[in-house]
């Protein structure tokens, strides 16, 4: 007789592993999702895997397609983790892997999780075996890979772009794990599950496992009572995760909005989890300069004197500043001129021969005779050439102190 605990039947072939770990498809006709990627591999020629980064969110199916991907093409896998393993670690694995294809002529699939993790050096050392083609690199990440790694890395990779997981993909996850480990749950729970899951099958199916482990009686209750006393315990603000980017940059884009009541729910789910208050006033700098900018040059005073004010008193109290700049900067006027202003002009100087300095504004050079002080001219100012191609990088939002600065301007030139 089978012992039931919590929906879970005790069998011999249950192990410790998560239910996520437990639950990996191990071949492509139980992959899930990831259209894109699956049209991708039907013209894909297995006998010469190319080197392939797989990016996108946590739980879309990088890891497992990397796996699946080995096995259909018959390679031997050695997957190595960017975080717990250094470079030595990296180069013993790499002589096995080269070993196995001089000793067997068989070629090997190094798959190294958390790629964006490995440093220059780290990253530089996989180079002279890639361009030899020793072993086939595979890495997944969760960041952006054309910053986050070496651009003799990205010339060298394919990179495959994964999305979150449609909620109709997570409900077959779901109910495939259900059937599978003989899980009694209504239908509305695995909706529930499926629904708000944020595209991440490992969240859903940790959170079917937590439903299933349970030690309440989850058939009497309600969903409402379900999600009150068993879901809400996960709720979490990791700040190594995706919701980490997320609630900050929804965060950054209200304030940048003048949505004053966004803003400052945001800046409370950051503080309840945990966030580090002077991460989010360093983040008010930038953005008091690149989005408000000259509009309202109080702004920066205002974000910098709270980044200040918040590394001297610390929580709790850090929440009244970092409550006061935040309204503060949602509510003024804004201006990204400055912000654009840089851009073009270092897009200028980059795509341009060496931009020379007219000879009247050297610092040592006979025509600088030729200058014209301003301050010996009405008004403090003259016409006069300062860049050769007098073009204009800076255009004003004619906005708030902006639009001051434009009529003085207008007024003196006049």
């Amino acid at each position: 007789m089978k012992k039931q605990i919590g929906l879970f039947e005790e069998n011999s072939s249950n192990s410790s592993a998560p239910m996520a770990y437990k639950m990996r498809p191990t071949k492509l006709s139980d992959f899930y999702g990831q259209a894109q990627i699956l049209r991708r591999l039907k013209s894909i020629n297995y006998d010469k895997l190319p080197h392939i980064v797989f990016w996108g969110p946590p739980g879309c199916g990088k890891t497992t397609l990397a796996n699946i991907l080995a096995e259909e093409a018959n390679l031997e896998l050695y997957p190595f983790n960017a975080v717990l393993g250094g470079v030595n670690d990296l180069r013993k694995l790499i002589a096995e892997a080269i070993n196995l294809k001089t000793l067997h002529g068989k070629t090997s699939v190094i798959f190294i999780d958390e790629i964006h993790r490995f440093n220059k050096a780290q990253q530089d050392a996989l180079l002279p075996y890639l361009e030899k083609g020793d072993f086939i690199l595979f890495g997944a990440t969760t960041e952006y890979p054309q910053t986050s790694l070496n651009k003799a890395i990205i010339s060298r990779v394919q990179v495959w772009g994964f999305e979150k997981l449609e909620t109709e993909d997570i409900y077959k996850i779901l109910k495939n794990a259900q059937n599978e480990n003989q899980l009694n749950i209504e239908k509305e729970v695995i909706d529930y599950i499926a629904n708000y899951s944020n595209g991440d099958a490992r969240s859903a199916l940790n959170s079917l496992e937590l439903l299933a482990n349970t030690q309440v009686d989850t058939a009497s209750m309600s969903l409402d009572e379900i999600k009150d006393k068993i879901f809400n315990i996960q709720r979490e603000y990791d700040k190594s995760s995706d919701r980490h980017y997320d609630v900050i940059s929804a965060f950054i884009k209200s304030v940048r909005g003048s949505d004053v009541d966004a803003a400052i729910l945001w800046l409370a789910v950051m503080l309840d989890g945990g966030e580090d208050p002077e991460f989010i006033a360093r983040r008010l700098i930038i953005l008091a300069s690149e989005d408000i900018g000259n509009a309202d040059p109080r702004g920066l005073q205002m974000a910098t004197s709270s980044h200040y004010a918040v590394k001297n008193i610390g929580m709790p109290e850090a929440r009244l500043i970092l409550a006061q700049v935040t309204t503060y900067l949602s509510l003024a006027p804004k201006s990204n001129a400055s912000y654009n202003a840089i851009n073009s002009a270092l897009e200028y100087v980059r795509s341009n021969p060496t931009v020379e300095v007219p000879t009247h504004l050297r610092n040592n050079h006979p025509d600088k005779r030729n200058y014209k002080y301003p301050h010996s001219f009405e008004n403090h100012w003259t016409a006069q050439t300062y860049h050769p191609d007098q073009l204009t990088f800076f255009e004003s939002s004619n906005l708030g102190y902006e639009k001051m600065q434009n009529d003085y301007l207008d007024k003196v030139r006049k």
